[in-house]
């Protein structure tokens, strides 16, 4: 099942997407695909839904939940990304937050004021379902309710150069695009088995596999769930594979009428423009 959020002239319309990528309306099943819309219950009502009997919606992807609780991140979760930041591979996942809000799988990624070195990052997002509190790893993907593609979108200097915290340099208006799909795990059965990529102005800067994770989504869980209990509509981004702007050389960023596109195997596709800033 794939779930989706798609603004109308009437506002947001929760909707399921078929076999032939169209969005269904269900709205008469659920008023919004919320944190309590992906516990396992409502996710099986709605997955016993028919799409042929729903009407079709159009509209541009709003962020996959109305009420994201909390963007969790894991840095450095690929050995051939770490190498090329110059960094040594973890020993333990490395977390930060992303403190934004989420924003739609197309829309615009904003320049932040001051922005020198704006970046792009192709993540396997996972949707936390239902509580999660000193899990065992062997059990961390039961409380799993799904997956879907984030650009952990960066600003380098602000990270980097500014008095550490990786989190200022993660957390500018529009750095989270999340979606355009929420897909369950029934159809995502192994989620270290998928491609990802992502072209800036259609050339080609990441290509990778979850299968090159350091820390696999399970342990992932598990690991942020012995130092934070883990709620339905936890977003956890999960690291990106080799190919970002600053590991280039020379280094290269994104800039005023770029566009980024970016896919996971399964899980759809964003492109997103990129535009200046705007008091």
């Amino acid at each position: 099942m794939k779930l989706a959020r798609v603004r109308t002239q009437n506002g947001v319309c929760p909707a399921l997407i078929d076999e032939q990528g169209r969005a269904r309306d269900i709205s008469g099943a659920v008023q919004d695909i919320t944190a309590m819309a992906v516990t396992p219950d409502e996710m099986a009502r709605l997955e016993a839904l028919d799409p042929e009997t729903l009407p079709v919606v159009e509209g541009d992807y709003a962020p996959i939940l109305d009420d994201v609780r909390r963007i969790f991140c894991i840095g450095l979760n690929y050995s051939d990304h770490a190498e090329e930041a110059g960094m040594p591979i973890p020993q333990e996942p490395i977390l930060f937050m992303k403190s934004c809000p989420a924003t739609g799988a197309n829309d615009p990624i904003i320049l932040p004021k001051g922005s020198e070195k704006t970046d792009w990052e192709v993540e396997l997002g996972v949707v936390i379902g239902t509580r999660a509190h000193h899990v065992a790893a062997v059990d961390a993907l039961s409380h799993v309710a799904g997956y879907c593609i984030v650009n952990d979108v960066s600003e380098r200097a602000f990270q980097t150069e500014r008095g550490g915290q990786w989190t200022k340099g993660k957390s500018c208006d529009s750095f989270a695009p999340i979606g355009p799909w929420l897909v369950s795990t029934a159809e995502v059965p192994d989620p270290q088995n998928l491609m990802m990529y992502l072209d800036v102005n259609g050339v080609r800067k990441q290509t990778g596999s979850t299968a090159t994770m350091i820390f696999s989504v399970a342990h992932i869980v598990s690991y942020l769930s012995k130092f934070v209990t883990l709620m339905p509509g936890d977003v956890i981004t999960t690291g990106t594979p080799p190919g970002v702007g600053m590991g280039m050389k020379p280094p290269q960023f994104l800039a005023a009428d770029d566009v980024v596109e970016l896919g996971v195997e399964g899980l759809g596709i964003q492109r997103q423009p990129v535009v200046a800033y705007r008091p």
